[in-house]
């Protein structure tokens, strides 16, 4: 058959399986990448497996999350991560040097390889022909140390694009209007690969953009080919021998097909509180607007930021605004201010911020209450943003630069003539700033810094016999890892010490879930569609589980969340009759009997017996190794002390 992209490179990396929609398969992987909020985890687990080295050809730690430094608790878990890097042999990008998902389409993205990251949208990386997958830090800290990454296999959406972007329009519409068609679950199950002659107009890093978001359609990954506008921009960063052209077969068979003319399109624009929740910016024009930011992980590029400080030159940002720039990159600020767009953005009445992520995960940057925030952030879940009641919208820097100069949300084709960008031959950048692996003879000596923020990973018990329990909280459709587990600068600080984070589970939706959890030791979570979608933060796996909730019941789970619950034991089963959910109210009691034997034996019907007397039927589908990891409590106790690394010698 002829085959899409996204299979070959899959297929190219098969460790075990075969590529069958909905099977498992594994698949190696070539790098790995990390972020501050979740890596710190990660890094936990990995020195619980005791295994001394890692085997992948590139790893990095990046620190882009956590930068606001309140008290010690993030200084401290930053120089634990650098100790960690230096220790194992991985790359070290410090606070400040930039947002993973850019850095690392800058420094070390590569076509054809496999990437997996402890953050959901490493899918950038598909902006330049990779298979990049975001999971939790568990299935990370696996890959460092050589093991298969296991996934169902996905049915690959093949998306057609003609035409050319018109002005004022970019990759941030583009991904909108996807989500605008498909919704936050269309993706689920899928990658999403572009083909056709429209790919070629797009800059990479209007790629990473639409690769980026991907993760809002619940997508396994996001892929592009790797062409000439690849090798563009990988001999812009002085990489282009790193280039290989990648692309799928003439006439591939894709399993799902859509097709979008990309010179139809026009400035679009997600309302609150949902990424699909998308209208054209012309049907919501007037509606004032008190903080507008440009950057994080997505439209944070050297394009996205030049349209903004090309279209502020001679222009004061309106009075009643505060308009924040995030920049991605150390090398994106530094080629800006370059050619003076810094000059031009102070001058203006910009206020720049250092590189990260920031107020996109609730680090700062929160909007005053009853007001309105436009960004260019991938996400506006309801109080992400750390202010509650929030009214966020999603948009691209054309539109975000239109309502910051005219104080409400405006249609930036009114702003006049599109500004030409024109990129630099080389862009400049310092190799010094991204700290190399030691040699492997000077690791050793290297000390591990902890700092008392930082606890030992909890045991976790295997799974009991039987399982009882009361519903502790019932929830609705798309409940969010937001919710589950609230970012922001009060909770994140906490992510390397489990006890002191799971006292927040929940806390936005039921203040006292956690309390509840401890008086009845437990019990049993109940959900609606799509249960968990989001970041792929496993502590919102983690933490409930330390609480002792074992046992997750739903309509269905996102695909990262899903994995997390089984790689912690917690076992996610799904209502065989939909009905079922409607009438499962807090407190009710469930009882699971036989429990184990009917996960060890294979079973995917499991009856439950409700409040005592009525019967209810719960779906178990898992794959044979999913089993045992749920048998064992979790994959950390299966792991452990059967992992074999050879380590390279002095």
């Amino acid at each position: 058959m002829k085959k899409p992209l996204a299979r070959k490179i899959i297929e190219e990396h098969l460790v075990t399986g075969k590529w069958q929609a909905g099977t498992e398969i594994g698949i190696r992987i070539d790098q790995t990448l990390t972020q501050d909020a979740t890596g710190t985890l990660a890094y936990l687990e990995f020195e619980s497996m005791d295994v001394g080295c890692i085997k992948t050809e590139l790893s990095v730690s990046y620190v882009d999350h956590n930068l606001l430094q309140t008290d010690y608790k993030n200084a401290d878990d930053h120089r634990f991560l650098q100790s960690v890097a230096q220790r194992f042999g991985i790359y070290f990008s410090p606070p400040g040097n930039g947002v993973s998902h850019q850095v690392h389409l800058e420094r070390f993205g590569m076509p054809g390889k496999t990437l997996l990251g402890s953050d959901s949208h490493t899918s950038t990386g598909g902006a330049l022909g990779m298979i990049a997958i975001g999971v939790g830090g568990l299935d990370v800290a696996l890959a460092l140390v050589g093991e298969p990454f296991y996934f169902q296999a996905p049915k690959i959406l093949g998306v057609k694009l003609t035409g050319q972007l018109p002005p004022w329009v970019s990759g941030k519409d583009v991904i909108l209007e996807m989500l605008r068609r498909h919704t936050v679950k269309g993706g689920i199950g899928k990658i999403v690969e572009y083909y056709g002659q429209g790919v070629e107009t797009l800059s990479v890093t209007d790629r990473a953009t639409i690769a980026n978001m991907g993760a809002e359609l619940g997508a396994t990954t996001t892929v592009f080919p790797s062409d000439r506008r690849t090798f563009e921009f990988l001999k812009r960063q002085g990489r282009e021998h790193v280039w290989k052209e990648y692309s799928a077969d003439t006439n591939a068979e894709y399993d799902e097909h859509d097709e979008i003319d990309l010179s139809t399109l026009e400035p679009l624009i997600a309302c609150p509180s949902s990424p699909d929740n998308v209208k054209r910016v012309s049907d919501v024009e007037g509606i004032s607007v008190s903080q507008v930011i440009v950057g994080s992980s997505v439209n944070s590029s050297f394009r996205d930021l030049m349209i903004v400080c090309k279209t502020m030159e001679g222009k004061t940002v309106h009075p009643n605004v505060s308009f924040e720039i995030n920049p991605g990159s150390r090398q994106v600020i530094e080629n800006i201010a370059a050619l003076n767009g810094v000059l031009t953005l102070i001058h203006a009445g910009a206020r720049i911020q250092q590189s990260g992520c920031l107020g996109c995960i609730g680090m700062g940057q929160s909007p005053a209450s009853g007001t309105v925030s436009l960004r260019t952030f991938p996400r506006n879940f309801t109080g992400r943003s750390g202010t509650e009641g929030d009214q966020i919208y999603l948009c691209s820097p054309e539109t975000a630069v239109a309502a910051a100069i005219f104080g409400k949300i405006t249609d930036p084709r009114k702003l006049g003539d599109y500004p030409k960008i024109n990129e630099p031959g080389r862009y400049l950048f310092n190799e010094k700033l991204i700290l190399k692996p030691l040699p492997v003879k000077e690791r050793k000596n290297i000390e591990i810094i902890r700092g008392p923020n930082i606890a030992p990973f909890p045991q976790l018990k295997s799974l009991p016999e039987h399982y009882e329990g009361e519903v502790v909280l019932k929830v609705g459709d798309n409940i969010t890892t937001d919710h589950i587990m609230p970012a922001g600068n009060e909770v994140l600080p906490l992510r390397s010490n489990i006890p002191a984070i799971s006292e927040h589970v929940y806390e936005r939706v039921d203040a006292l879930f956690a309390r509840r959890c401890k008086e009845v030791g437990g019990g049993i979570i109940v959900g609606g569609e799509n249960y968990g979608q989001g970041s792929s933060r496993e502590h919102a796996a983690l933490a409930p589980r330390f609480l002792g909730i074992q046992v997750k019941m739903a309509k269905s789970y996102a695909r990262i969340h899903r994995s997390n619950l089984i790689n912690f034991g917690v076992v996610p089963l799904v209502f065989k009759n939909p009905n079922d959910y409607n009438s499962v109210l807090r407190g009710d009691y469930i009882v699971i009997m036989d429990i184990k034997k009917a996960v060890r034996d294979g079973h995917e019907e499991l009856k439950g017996l409700w409040n005592r007397e009525k019967e209810i039927v719960l779906i178990l589908k898992a794959t044979e190794r999913e089993r045992k990891i749920l048998l064992n409590g979790g994959l950390l106790n299966t792991v452990r002390g059967k992992l074999f690394v050879s380590c390279p010698v002095e």
